[in-house]
C-alpha cells in the first residue's frame, strides 16, 4: 500500500549538523555517505502500516544515471537501515507523520543527487565522502585529526627554508558560501566528464579517481578549465602575485564566476592550498606538506646534475605537496593512510599534468612500481644533487657537497600551530641499514656508491645574528685545512637573491679571493658584507638570499662547495582585538607595523580575512600618508564574526618596498 504523501521536511538543520556539514548552511541538504539522514513525510490521509505500507525510492546522480555504474540506486523500505548499501527504514511511531531514514552506500559516488519517492516526489541533496564512517575508504578514527584535516577552515603553511621554516597562515574556507558548489563544478568541468559523463560520475565513488582529477584540475596547464594558472616569472602582468593570496576562497569564487577561466597567478604553495580546500570540502581528509630542498628528476635516474661556472652560480628548490588520507584496496596490504599528490604542474601522468596519489609508505620503502607516480615523488625526497664545476678551459670536475634533498618535511601539528617534522614518514635516517635497503630496491646506484670520505679541505657558511630586511649584515665562509701540508686555494664567495623554486636572481654581494693560504690544521674566516642598498632592489617576495662558497684546491684541482639560504625577517604585525569576541557582534582589529627600512613606504594598506570572521571576503584599509623610516603604520578594521569557535584572523600588509608582510591571530569567538 502506497503512502499518501502531502508535504515533506528535509530537516536540513538536524541532518547537516549530524553529518558535520552545518557550516555549509542550513538551507539545503548536504549529507555524507554510509550514514543515515532523516526526512519527515506528512501524509494527506491514512498512516504508515508496518509490513503493509510501501515506498519506492530512487537515488540518481549525473546526467546519465545507470544502476550498473552505481549512479542510480533503486530500493524500498526495510525493517532497519543497512549501512552497507542504499537503504531506507521508517523510524517514527505510526501516525500522519512518517520519519523516514535514508542511508547512502558507503561507496556511493559523491556529488549532486535527486531522490525520488514513488515516482512523483523529488528533492535534491549533495552527497560527500564520510571520514566519520568506518566503511568509507577515507575513514579516520580520531576526532582530533578529523577536526584538523576535514573541519579546520584555516591552517599554517611553511615557507622560508630548512634552517628557518616560516609559518604562514592560510584561510582554506571550505565551508564559505559558494565554495562547495565551485568544488563540485571543478569535477563537472574536467575533460573526463565531457568525454563520458556517465563513466566520470561513476568514478566519483573512488577517492583515488577523485584525487587524480583534482590534481589535474587545480592547474590549467592542459587547457582544461583548470582553476589556477602558474607563473614563475619576476612580473605578474595580467594577474596578481601569488604572494598576494591569503586564502583559497577568493580564488575559487573568481574561477567559478568568470566562466571557469584560470585565475592568475599561482605557485606551488597556492596550488597545494587550493587543492586542500577542495579536498576538505568534498570530505577527503588532507594536509599541506612542505618538502624543503625538493628535487625534480626529469630523466628518472635519481640524480639531479647542476653545472657551475667558476663564479659559483648555483640553484635548488623546495616544494609544497598535498597528502590525503584513504585506504588503497588497489595495492597490497599495508599501504593505506597518507597518500601524496601534487597539483603543481611539473610532469605529465597518463597524458595530463597531475601527480599521485601514491602511498607515503611506498616512498619510504622504495616501492617505485606502485600507483601513481611513485618514481617522481621518490626522487623529490631522495634524489642526489650532484654539482659539477666547469672550468674556463672547458674541463669539468665533480664538487664535494653535502647538501641533502628532502629536508625537514613539514606540516602543521594537529590542534596546534607548531611545525610537525614528518620526514621520518617519507624516508629512513641517513646512513641507516634500512635506507640502504630502500636504495637497493629503488636501484639508486648513485647513493649506494657514495663514499663517506673525510675531505682534506672543508668549507662551511656561518651567519651573524639579527639578520632582517632593511639592515646591513655579514656572513662568513669558514675554510679548514685538515691535511698535513700547506694548501693554496681559490675561494669564490657569492650571494644572490633567489625564489623559493630555485630561480636565481641578481647578485647581492660577491668576493673572489685568488690566494687563500692555509697551514696544516689551519682555519680561515672570510666575511662577506651584504648591504641593504644593494640587495633591496634584487630581493623577490620570498625574502631569500642564496649563499654559495666554492673552494678550489690549486694542487689537486679538487673543488668543495657549501651552500646556504638565508631568510630575511619581515617586521612583525601587531594585532589587537578590541571588544568582546562574540557571534554577530562587531569587533575591531587594531593593526600596527613599524617601518624597518631606511626609506619611506608608499601605497601602504592592511587587509584582513578569516573563516566565519569577514563574511567570506577580504576587508582592506588604505593608509593615506606615507610611512617614514622607524614610523608606525596603524589602522583599525571592523568585522563581525558569524560563527563561534576558534578562528584565525589572517592579516596582510602591503607597500611599495616591503611587499607582502603576513601575520595572524587566533581568536576565540563566543556564542
Amino acid at each position: 500500500m502506497a503512502l499518501d504523501i502531502s508535504t515533506w521536511d528535509l530537516a536540513c538543520r538536524f541532518n547537516n549538523t549530524d553529518h558535520h556539514t552545518e557550516l555549509n548552511g542550513m538551507d539545503r541538504l548536504i549529507v555524507r555517505r554510509g550514514q543515515a539522514f532523516t526526512i519527515n513525510l506528512y501524509l494527506n490521509s491514512g498512516s504508515y502500516q508496518p509490513g503493509y505500507s510501501q515506498l519506492h525510492i530512487t537515488a540518481e546522480t549525473g546526467p546519465q544515471p545507470e544502476e550498473q555504474y552505481g549512479t542510480r540506486a533503486v530500493f524500498g523500505l526495510s525493517d532497519e537501515i543497512d549501512d552497507t548499501r542504499w537503504s531506507a527504514a521508517v523510524s517514527s511511531p505510526t501516525g500522519d507523520t512518517v520519519c523516514l531514514s535514508v542511508c547512502a552506500a558507503p561507496d556511493a559516488p559523491i556529488g549532486r543527487y535527486v531522490l525520488t519517492l514513488d515516482g512523483r516526489i523529488q528533492f535534491d541533496f549533495i552527497l560527500l565522502f564520510n571520514p566519520w564512517c568506518p566503511r568509507d575508504v577515507v575513514y579516520i578514527d580520531s576526532e582530533e585529526k578529523l577536526a584538523e584535516y576535514v573541519l579546520a577552515q584555516d591552517g599554517i603553511i611553511f615557507r622560508g627554508n630548512a634552517e628557518y621554516p616560516v609559518p604562514i597562515a592560510w584561510y582554506f574556507g571550505q565551508f564559505e558560501e559558494g565554495i562547495l558548489d565551485a568544488c563540485l563544478r571543478i569535477l563537472d568541468m574536467n575533460p573526463k566528464h565531457s568525454r563520458n559523463p556517465g563513466k566520470d560520475c561513476s568514478g566519483r565513488r573512488n577517492v583515488i579517481y577523485v584525487t587524480r582529477v583534482l590534481s589535474a584540475m587545480i592547474n590549467s596547464n592542459d587547457r582544461d578549465y583548470g582553476v589556477l594558472e602558474g607563473c614563475w616569472k619576476d612580473t605578474f602582468d595580467g594577474g596578481v602575485s601569488p604572494m598576494s593570496w591569503r586564502g583559497s576562497v577568493q580564488i575559487l569564487r573568481t574561477w567559478s564566476s568568470t566562466s571557469c577561466l584560470p585565475v592568475r597567478f599561482g605557485q606551488c604553495w597556492v596550488f597545494a592550498a587550493v587543492a586542500c580546500t577542495v579536498s576538505r570540502a568534498l570530505g577527503i581528509p588532507c594536509r599541506v606538506v612542505t618538502n624543503f630542498y625538493s628535487a625534480h628528476d626529469t630523466n628518472s635516474n635519481l640524480v639531479i646534475e647542476r653545472y657551475l661556472n667558476e663564479k659559483g652560480e648555483i640553484d635548488s628548490t623546495h616544494i609544497w605537496i598535498l597528502t590525503s588520507w584513504m585506504t588503497r584496496p588497489d595495492l597490497p596490504p599495508g599501504f593505506d593512510g597518507w597518500q601524496a599528490s601534487d597539483p603543481t604542474p611539473q610532469e605529465k601522468s597518463e597524458g595530463v599534468f597531475c601527480c599521485g596519489p601514491v602511498p607515503v609508505r611506498a616512498i619510504k620503502e622504495g616501492e617505485l612500481t606502485f600507483k601513481y607516480d611513485a618514481p617522481f615523488v621518490f626522487a623529490e625526497v631522495n634524489a642526489d644533487l650532484v654539482h659539477i664545476l666547469k672550468y674556463n678551459d672547458g674541463s669539468t670536475r665533480k664538487i664535494v657537497n653535502d647538501q641533502k634533498v628532502g629536508q625537514k618535511i613539514s606540516t602543521k601539528s594537529v590542534g596546534r600551530d607548531e611545525r610537525e617534522d614528518i620526514t621520518h614518514l617519507y624516508k629512513y635516517p641517513e646512513g641507516s641499514a634500512e635506507e640502504r635497503q630502500v636504495f637497493e630496491k629503488a636501484n639508486h646506484q648513485n647513493k649506494l656508491q657514495q663514499q663517506q670520505a673525510n675531505p682534506g679541505l672543508q668549507i662551511t657558511i656561518k651567519l651573524s645574528t639579527g639578520i632582517r630586511k632593511g639592515c646591513d649584515f655579514d656572513v662568513f665562509a669558514i675554510v679548514t685545512n685538515n691535511t698535513e701540508e700547506d694548501k693554496k686555494c681559490r675561494l669564490v664567495f657569492a650571494s644572490r637573491a633567489v625564489s623559493y623554486n630555485g630561480v636565481i636572481g641578481r647578485e647581492c654581494g660577491f668576493k673572489d679571493l685568488l690566494n687563500v693560504a692555509l697551514a696544516p690544521g689551519g682555519e680561515r674566516k672570510v666575511p662577506l658584507k651584504l648591504n641593504y642598498s644593494k640587495y633591496c632592489t634584487n630581493l623577490t617576495e620570498d625574502n631569500l638570499i642564496r649563499l654559495g662558497a666554492l673552494l678550489i684546491d690549486y694542487s689537486t684541482k679538487e673543488a668543495m662547495m657549501a651552500m646556504r639560504d638565508i631568510v630575511l625577517d619581515d617586521p612583525e604585525i601587531k594585532i589587537r582585538i578590541l571588544g568582546e569576541p562574540k557571534e554577530k557582534r562587531k569587533l575591531a582589529a587594531e593593526l600596527t607595523l613599524q617601518n624597518p627600512l631606511p626609506e619611506t613606504l608608499q601605497g601602504c594598506c592592511f587587509t584582513i580575512e578569516g573563516a566565519n570572521l569577514t563574511g567570506g571576503s577580504s576587508i582592506t584599509e588604505k593608509l593615506e600618508s606615507p610611512i617614514e623610516p622607524g614610523q608606525e603604520a596603524k589602522v583599525k578594521i571592523y568585522f563581525t564574526p558569524t560563527q563561534s569557535g576558534l578562528r584565525k584572523l589572517v592579516v596582510d600588509f602591503d607597500s611599495n618596498k616591503l611587499g607582502h608582510v603576513r601575520g595572524y591571530k587566533n581568536v576565540i569567538i563566543g556564542k
